[in-house]
């Protein structure tokens, strides 16, 4: 199994950039997300050397980290702006959430499975937002 490091996944990241862009992402503060949160945090083992593939990938309990022209424009499609609250029901693998507290705003999330929740209590990555707000419940 090939090994990654911090210069494959940045150089990787920087691609999808620019094919999103080419997909109609205009909004450089949300490419400038993409471009730096590291969606590799999020996904399985299995699946890590397919971190900037522009599709979904499970990540358990029947849901899946989304593609990331989707993540892309729906965060496009809300025109946040920072000190925006936005309340996200289901936060799976935290990807969204994080391009979301990255553009600025302050991001409430909260995910139904436990199994999900909890593993999310384990990546320090999501931690290090101070504007994201994780929770365990029925939204």
């Amino acid at each position: 199994m090939r090994r990654y490091n911090a210069e494959d996944f940045q150089k990787q990241r920087q691609k999808l950039v620019n094919a999103l862009r080419v997909k109609c992402i205009s909004d450089e503060n949300v490419l400038k997300a993409i471009n730096t949160v590291s969606r590799e945090v999020f996904m399985s083992i299995n699946h890590k050397s397919d971190s900037y593939v522009d599709k979904a990938f499970p990540i358990g309990e029947g849901q899946t980290i989304s593609q990331p022209f989707t993540v892309a424009w729906q965060t496009q499609l809300l025109e946040i702006e920072p000190g925006d609250k936005v309340l996200e029901i289901g936060t799976g693998s935290g990807y969204q959430a994080c391009i979301l507290a990255m553009v600025g705003c302050e991001v409430y999330s909260v995910e139904r499975q436990r199994k999900l929740f909890e593993k999310n209590q384990f990546i320090d990555y999501l931690k290090s937002f101070s504007n994201l707000h994780l929770y365990y419940g029925d939204g």
